[in-house]
């Protein structure tokens, strides 16, 4: 299944107020839960070799939009807990050019507090500090691409 698949299907999902799908063929199964936003949506996926196939690429899950969960997006590290972006997007650090950053270095941050925003395929998704602290180092550019698993802040618990 390639990106535009993905596309047409997320696309079909929001036309027919679909919320959730699941799809599974030769090994390979795809599960779509739409967000609490409009146009939000989970994306998890996996890849089971069966016999006799060839190996793919497998990638971890896919988390978008604000409703979802990723794998470990937070780790506590000795200089303070890491926020990790739980997708590939863009990051950006305020909702638009002319707007404020969302968190500055010093500031205190809730669980719920929305950190930056990562775009992911024409998608808007919040980032969410998920721990309660100060913004201790921004360690992502704004505008530029992040991968999964990246650092994008590190917040000294309290």
């Amino acid at each position: 299944m390639d990106l535009k698949d993905l596309k047409s299907i997320i696309d079909l999902m929001r036309k027919n107020s679909v919320s959730e799908l699941e799809l599974e063929k030769e090994g390979f199964k795809i599960r779509l839960k739409r967000g609490a936003e409009e146009g939000q949506a989970v994306v998890h996926h996996e890849y089971r070799p069966v016999m006799g196939q060839p190996m793919m690429y497998s990638q971890p899950p896919i988390t978008a939009g604000a409703t979802g969960t990723a794998p470990e997006p937070v780790r506590v590290a000795e200089e303070g807990t890491e926020i990790k972006s739980p997708m590939i997007g863009t990051l950006y650090r305020s909702a638009s050019p002319d707007a404020p950053p969302f968190v500055e270095i010093g500031q205190q941050v809730d669980p719920e507090t929305v950190v930056c925003i990562i775009e992911a395929m024409k998608v808007m998704n919040e980032i969410k500090a998920e721990v309660r602290g100060v913004i201790a180092e921004i360690v992502a550019d704004n505008s530029k691409p992040v991968e999964y698993g990246q650092v994008l802040f590190r917040i000294k618990p309290n």
